[in-house]
């Protein structure tokens, strides 16, 4: 009976913040006009500073990288934080570049963009290539990774006695459906504000977790509580409390010239150029409400660490779960979940489902929706029959074309299972495009002479080069250990702006007049630099905690 009442305490505190999450967004978004491209697709250019910045950080963020980040420094040590705080450099460049150019052209969408410097067959390429990308493998790669993390963590499989296919099946039919209710019903305004508060919920779940696991395992180490787990870990294994790998380092760690390189490359396409992370930031209502947005979350990312990196350490010195993590089939894949299971009480529990579902589902749905604009803003208005639409029709089809998407992503899902490597390839096939959109942004803002040809060689290039670097899987000298697929980002994206500024000079078109649109007020945020210098200070002073220098001593 307390096994039965315990379970009903966690269904019931889950469904309450799930349906909170729900009763908000629909009250926010009420009488909203989504008959209208802007107001469909741009939440009527009216999201605020800290509605953008939750939508970020939660469009980022999966479930995946819960397990993930967490299963890599239980493997090797604090150098994986760089995804988190080395994101911070990316979003100041957003907000300071990316976004007032972006603001001041009116952007709706970056290949929308990309079609005024370099024509309509650009606009295509990329749409259709990321349209497909989305709809059929993201999205089906979304739902399944994170209802196998949801397993993991919650035991699911055994109301289905442990059959872990039909346990992922449900799931992913269940958060196929809620997500596409918010991003097919509701905009991108409903996407935004559930973003916004599932937010929250996860950063009170997420600092939650370090504390509870410090407390538990300084009981089980023979102290009395969170000072002396702390304690422990300090003493035990200060190596692992160490963000610098060498620079030759094996993966999952990340080599530490990496973190100025090739992961800062990498991270300019996505927080800068990825449709799915910059639509919120078009939809700012003004240019400071959306430099805020972009700012909060570079400042939320560096509070990543701590549930996304911390609590992988403290698994690894926990003797109590060892046992459990180690007799896995995938042990970096269940140092996070064990831990979860491990240290998390009941009355929480229920809370921490919900954040977790709410994250899931915040991936999903925005992008989902990123899919559904970029199909009918610039595949379909620019066709015949869609240059006749009206906006209504317009959001119409989008809205069937989301459904179609949404379906045929939850039926693909399960089956993900049987495909062995497919989010690696996944990871791929996303660098495969990283540097040529990156790279066609910049010839939009940079390169302004740069022939219309310049995109299509450059992601011929990139193909073959990227494409050849996957296969050979060339080995650090005098190693057998593959080199770091972030090096060739680091090699190739400084390649291609020597071409492209080449070609800018020795096949010079007739040079390119950035539009002036100015969709929105363009006043830009007052306290933006202060408060910039105080995020670069947060980002040096953690590297210097968590290195030789510091902790790691």
């Amino acid at each position: 009976m307390s096994f039965l009442n315990s379970n009903i305490w966690v269904i019931l505190t889950f469904l309450a913040f799930t349906v909170l999450v729900a009763v908000v967004s629909s009250l926010k978004t009420k009488g909203d006009n989504l008959e209208t491209a802007d107001g469909y697709f741009l939440a009527s250019r009216s999201l605020p500073g800290y509605v953008i910045a939750g939508s970020l950080l939660l469009t980022n963020l999966s479930a995946e990288q819960l397990v993930g980040l967490n299963g890599q420094s239980w493997q090797t040590n604090m150098s994986p934080s760089a995804f988190e705080v080395g994101s911070i450099f990316t979003l100041l460049f957003l907000a300071h570049y990316f976004l007032p150019r972006y603001l001041k052209m009116g952007t709706t969408t970056i290949p929308a963009m990309m079609e005024e410097r370099f024509g309509r067959g650009v606009k295509l390429m990329f749409s259709a290539i990321i349209v497909l990308m989305y709809s059929f493998l993201n999205l089906p790669v979304i739902l399944y990774s994170g209802a196998v993390a949801f397993v993991r963590i919650f035991n699911f499989d055994r109301f289905f006695g442990g059959d872990m296919f039909k346990a992922v099946a449900v799931l992913c039919v269940v958060i196929g459906i809620a997500g596409a209710c918010y991003a097919i019903f509701g905009g991108l305004k409903a996407v935004a504000v559930s973003d916004t508060i599932n937010g929250v919920g996860l950063l009170i779940a997420g600092f939650l977790i370090p504390f509870i696991a410090l407390f538990v395992l300084g009981r089980e180490t023979g102290g009395n509580g969170i000072i002396d787990g702390w304690n422990y870990i300090v003493r035990t294994e200060p190596a692992k409390l160490n963000a610098w790998s060498s620079w030759n380092s094996a993966q999952p760690n990340l080599p530490w010239p990496l973190i100025f390189t090739g992961m800062l490359f990498s991270n300019l396409y996505w927080w800068c150029t990825n449709q799915s992370f910059v639509q919120r930031s078009l939809a700012a209502k003004n240019l400071a409400e959306g430099q805020k947005g972009a700012i909060y979350c570079g400042f939320l990312k560096c509070l990543g660490p701590l549930y996304l990196i911390f609590p992988g350490i403290i698994a690894y010195h926990m003797p109590s779960i060892a046992e459990t993590i180690n007799q896995s089939a995938s042990p970096i894949d269940m140092a996070y979940p064990a831990l979860i299971a491990h240290v998390v009480p009941t009355p929480v529990m229920g809370f921490f489902a919900a954040v977790l579902f709410g994250a899931i589902l915040s991936s999903f749905n925005s992008v989902l929706n990123s899919a559904c604009t970029m199909f009918t803003l610039d595949i379909f208005r620019g066709s015949k029959k869609g240059q006749t639409k009206t906006d209504a029709q317009l959001v119409k089809i989008s809205k069937t074309y989301g459904t179609i998407a949404a379906v045929i992503s939850i039926a693909i899902a399960p089956f993900v299972m049987y495909a062995n490597g497919i989010t690696t390839f996944l990871n791929s096939l996303a660098n495969f495009l990283s540097l040529p959109v990156l790279c066609t942004v910049l010839g939009v803002m940079w390169f302004r002479k740069a022939p219309k040809f310049t995109p299509y060689l450059i992601t011929i290039i990139h193909f073959v080069t990227y494409g050849a670097f996957l296969i050979l899987k060339p080995c650090y000298p005098g190693t057998t250990e593959e080199i770091h697929y972030l090096y060739a980002m680091a090699v190739l994206f400084p390649i291609y702006l020597i071409i492209m500024a080449v070609l800018s000079k020795t096949h010079p078109s007739k040079e390119y007049v950035v539009p002036n649109v100015e969709a929105v007020d363009l006043t830009p945020w007052k306290m933006r630099w202060p408060v910039t210098i105080l995020g670069l200070i947060v980002a040096v002073v953690f590297y210097l905690v968590f290195s030789p220098l510091g902790l790691a001593s």
